[in-house]
Parts: structure tokens; C-alpha cells; sequence
């Protein structure tokens, strides 16, 4: 039963949650600095970084009898599943990146909000209001107007095929995650993501040796930085709604441009800060929404 000291459910659950946005966004540039100096840490090399930096980083904090229990990353079929599909959503990611450059990928992924609302209204019967989907589709363009200024985002492609079946997979993982959180431990749900996105990204292994020493350091800093963040967004959605909290993290490519601009003195037009300010808007508005 609460009491007057607990804090308020809506506060619990937003705290880890923008938490989380910025350890990614911290990640996210930091793989970018790497990147820059050391061409050959691509997103393969990151990805398994992120696995195997994952698994030590989550044993430490949680393992030992805190929580973490390796045994239900195979005895749990759901567990299992969460880790598969999102190893496989954190690649394609990756590969969209490349082909379709990083504003029409971000974009495009950044859709996963509305899957994951819809497939929480019908699987864990989660209220979705009109208001809310609406809000969240305004959030959406301007996402669209923050990010794209290729003029291509309403040129669909293949790879922007693959892009949206990488968001409606990342929108299923966070309904997984919600659909788990009276089961398991938020470790033991993402060290299963750690897991298989090492065994996904194993086969690069041989190209370890090309990484020079100080993109070692870099890309484990962003791993650690990044299973911090997925520990943290784990909390939340065993508090948060899916439509909440996947709200929040719609301002993951706000605060990296935020971080873009003070790391690498990238510039914003007058309509990017426009976009940016319609998402802003309309997050507070899912949020603040009973």
C-alpha cells in the first residue's frame, strides 16, 4: 500500500527513464567520436562490444545472488525472445545507418513508439487513448522536421522497408519488456539482449586486431555507458506504460543533436529547433496525460 512518502508513480518511473535518454545519447556520441578516429569500429564492432561489455557490466552490479540469473536466458522462452529480437533490431539499426544515413534511419526507427503502443493495446490490454496516438504521431514529424534535411524522407527504398520492420521489432522488445516485468529481474531481461547480440555480432571477431588501442577504450566506455542506459530504461517499463514511456525516449535524438552541437559544433536552422520544440511538446503531452 503506498504511503505518503512514496514518490509518485509517474516520478519513479520518468526518472530512470530520462536517465536512460541521456546514457544513450552519451553512447550514441561517443560511438561517434570512435568512429571518427578509427574507421574499421563499425556498428558490427560496436555491437559486440555492447554484448560482451554488457554481460560483465550487468554480472557485476547484479550478479551473485542480486538478481541476475543466467539460467532463465534459456530456461525462459520469452526472455530468450526479448534477447533474439532485440540483437537482431540493434543490427539492423546498424545496417540502416549505413545505407539510408543516420537522420532518415533515426527516423524511421524512431516509429517504434506507435508499434509498441499498438501491440501493448492488444497483447497486455494497455489503454491507448486517441489523444495519446495522436500526440505521439505529432511527435513523430517533428522528429521528421529535426532531422531530415535531405529532402528524401518520403522516397521509400528497400532499406526503409527494413528500417520500419527494425522499429516494429524494437516496438515488440519493449512490449516484452513490459510483459516481463512481474517475472524476471530487469538484469536478467537485458542480459539476454547482451548475450545474443555478442553471439550475432561473433562472427567479426577476426577483425579485433584492426582496432587500434584507444578505440578499445572508446567503444568499451560507450558499451558501459549503453548497458547503464538499457538497465535504467528496463526499470522504467516495469513502472511506465509503453505508450509513457516510449514517449520519452522519442527525445533520445533531441538531446544527441543537443550533445552534436557542444561535442562537434554541429548547427541547428531555424526549422530543426522548430521540430525539436513540436516534440518536446508533444512528449509532455502523452506524459502528463492520466
Amino acid at each position: 500500500m503506498p504511503t505518503k512518502t512514496d514518490p509518485p508513480l509517474t516520478l519513479r518511473g520518468m526518472t530512470p527513464m530520462l536517465v536512460s535518454v541521456l546514457l544513450f545519447s552519451v553512447n550514441t556520441l561517443a560511438i561517434r567520436a570512435v568512429a571518427m578516429h578509427a574507421p574499421a569500429a563499425d556498428g558490427w564492432i560496436a555491437s559486440l562490444f555492447r554484448g560482451i561489455v554488457g554481460l560483465l557490466v550487468v554480472f557485476a552490479l547484479h550478479g551473485r545472488g542480486r538478481g541476475l540469473r543466467m539460467d532463465r536466458l534459456f530456461a525462459n522462452r520469452l526472455v530468450a525472445l526479448r534477447g533474439v529480437v532485440g540483437g537482431l533490431a540493434i543490427i539492423i539499426f546498424y545496417v540502416t545507418i549505413v545505407k539510408l544515413g543516420a537522420a532518415r534511419a533515426v527516423i524511421l526507427n524512431l516509429t517504434y513508439p506507435v508499434f509498441a503502443s499498438a501491440i501493448a493495446a492488444l497483447w497486455l490490454k494497455e489503454k491507448l487513448s486517441r489523444a495519446s496516438v495522436i500526440w505521439m504521431l505529432v511527435g513523430l514529424c517533428g522528429l521528421a522536421i529535426f532531422l531530415s534535411g535531405d529532402g528524401k524522407l518520403f522516397h521509400p527504398s528497400a532499406y526503409d522497408l527494413l528500417a520500419l520492420s527494425g522499429a516494429a521489432s524494437a516496438g515488440w522488445v519493449v512490449v516484452i519488456i513490459r510483459k516481463l516485468r512481474h517475472q524476471e529481474h530487469p538484469a536478467t531481461i537485458f542480459a539476454s539482449q547482451a548475450l545474443y547480440s555478442l553471439l550475432i555480432a561473433c562472427p567479426v571477431v577476426a577483425r579485433l586486431p584492426q582496432i587500434p588501442p584507444v578505440a578499445w577504450a572508446g567503444l568499451t566506455f560507450a558499451a558501459i555507458v549503453v548497458a547503464i542506459a538499457q538497465l535504467e530504461m528496463t526499470r522504467a517499463y516495469q513502472i511506465m506504460s509503453v505508450a509513457k514511456g516510449s514517449s520519452i525516449q522519442m527525445l533520445l535524438p533531441i538531446v544527441t543533436g543537443i550533445g552534436g552541437f557542444l561535442c562537434f559544433g554541429e548547427t541547428f536552422q531555424r526549422m530543426e529547433i522548430l521540430g525539436a520544440t513540436l516534440t518536446l511538446l508533444a512528449t509532455w503531452r502523452v506524459v502528463a496525460r492520466k
